[in-house]
């Protein structure tokens, strides 16, 4: 079980689509490792949210090693094209209880929005999971002051990275991410 996560987000532009995920992931902080993300978007019980600064001082030494994330990426070459990548969490009250994780990447979206929109993603799969009722056609402000009234829902926030992809057309690609860390026990 994962112990703790924490957030970071990155934009890489080259010539190349590759290379510019790989500088993405560099100014993420995370290149030299290997990122599983088949992951669904559960924030596990327990799990403690740390800083971007401790979770990749946690990393030092473990080059290589495996990543367990939810990420969101988007590339794009179209002169002009807005990208944005988010995730957004959901954090119940009662520490008993999942979290959620929601990702978004998508086009034509400030970071505001793109932010506001994967947070309230996460906001609603935790408030279906606790039975929460809300109307889908009101705003995220409104939602979100629903459902903290609640009192199950306790925090809700969000990391995101936007890009407009440069005149010349290089491949431009925005990355955001939680990443698990877990605890071994010493041999």
């Amino acid at each position: 079980m994962p112990e703790k996560v924490f957030f970071t987000r990155g934009v890489g532009a080259h010539k190349e689509e590759l290379t510019s995920f790989e500088v993405a992931l560099r100014h993420a902080g995370i290149a030299p490792f290997n990122l599983l993300s088949s992951l669904s978007s559960i924030l596990p019980v327990g799990c403690k949210r740390i800083s971007r600064e401790e979770g990749l001082g946690n990393l030092k030494g473990k080059e290589g090693s495996i990543l367990f994330s939810v990420h969101a990426r988007i590339s794009s070459n179209e002169p002009g094209r807005l990208l944005a990548a988010s995730i957004g969490a959901a954090v119940p009250k009662d520490t008993k209880q999942y979290g959620y994780l929601s990702e978004f990447h998508g086009f034509g979206k400030v970071k505001q929005n793109a932010g506001d929109y994967a947070e309230d993603l996460a906001a609603q799969m935790l408030a279906a999971t606790l039975g929460l009722h809300f109307d889908p056609n009101i705003s995220w402000d409104e939602r979100e002051k629903v459902f903290k009234m609640s009192g199950k829902i306790v925090k809700t926030f969000n990391i995101t990275q936007t890009a407009r992809v440069n005149k010349n057309g290089w491949w431009t690609t925005v990355f955001a991410a939680a990443v698990f860390l877990f605890s071994f026990p010493q041999p």
